[in-house]
């Protein structure tokens, strides 16, 4: 495919994952094999398939695992790239500002490493190549999972918005699937911090869009969680 052609994406893979530690004491949350493969390279095949064809992958626990998997990306069909940030990692928000300079001038696609969706990724690169002018960032919502019963933001008419005065309409949970334009991160200084606030401060804006996803999606954070999938994936692709 190549209408992914000109988008880059970036893949969050730095987190610890304290709540897995007897999988993650040595190994990076993405590097988790499901279904006879590590997390991580489903995103990376469903990134090539998509069109994409340079991707920034920024490394924190354990990083030199993902690098000595991955390597340039050749068998995926990519072009990666890394942003080493050591440890402690730099979290969401910090990790994306830190890998600016990797990820070019267009709007961008951001996965995070510990979630699986079948959601098309070709759409997402779409998004990003058509993200209008005064939106800042689009993120791909999902019905609120059990572990997260309120959601994240309320998406109402295609806005991402604050819920206020209680009013759940609408409430719904991010699934880890996003684009973000660069001037996004305007103002931001180089160091830890997260992007919860910032999506926050963009709803208020009316600078932020989503819509939601009903399909396949998983939040791999806890071993429950991960054996669910693996059953999962392991009857869908055996």
């Amino acid at each position: 495919m190549t209408g992914g052609a000109g988008v880059r994406a970036m893949i969050l893979a730095a987190g610890r994952g304290a709540r897995m530690r007897e999988l993650t004491d040595g190994l990076p949350k993405p590097m988790i094999p499901v279904a006879g493969r590590p997390l991580i390279e489903y995103h990376l095949m469903n990134l090539a398939r998509a069109g994409v064809r340079q991707v920034v992958i920024n490394l924190g626990w354990h990083g030199d695992r993902i690098r000595d998997g991955i390597g340039e990306g050749r068998r995926f069909d990519l072009h990666v790239k890394y942003s080493d940030e050591g440890w402690p990692a730099l979290e969401s928000g910090g990790g994306i500002f830190n890998a600016l300079p990797l990820l070019g001038a267009g709007p961008f696609v951001v996965v995070n490493g510990d979630v699986y969706s079948d959601y098309p990724l070709a759409r997402l690169v779409e998004r990003a190549r058509a993200l209008p002018q005064d939106i800042n960032a689009h993120l791909i919502m999902v019905p609120n999972p059990p572990h997260n019963p309120r959601g994240d933001f309320a998406l109402v008419e295609g806005g991402v918005l604050n819920s206020t005065n209680g009013d759940e309409r609408g409430r719904s949970t991010f699934s880890g699937l996003s684009v973000h334009r660069p001037d996004f991160f305007a103002g931001c200084t180089p160091g830890h911090f997260p992007l919860l606030p910032l999506w926050r401060a963009a709803a208020d804006r009316r600078e932020l869009t989503g819509e939601l996803w009903d399909g396949k999606w998983s939040d791999v954070g806890t071993p429950e969680r991960l054996a669910e999938l693996e059953h999962s994936l392991s009857r869908r692709l055996g």
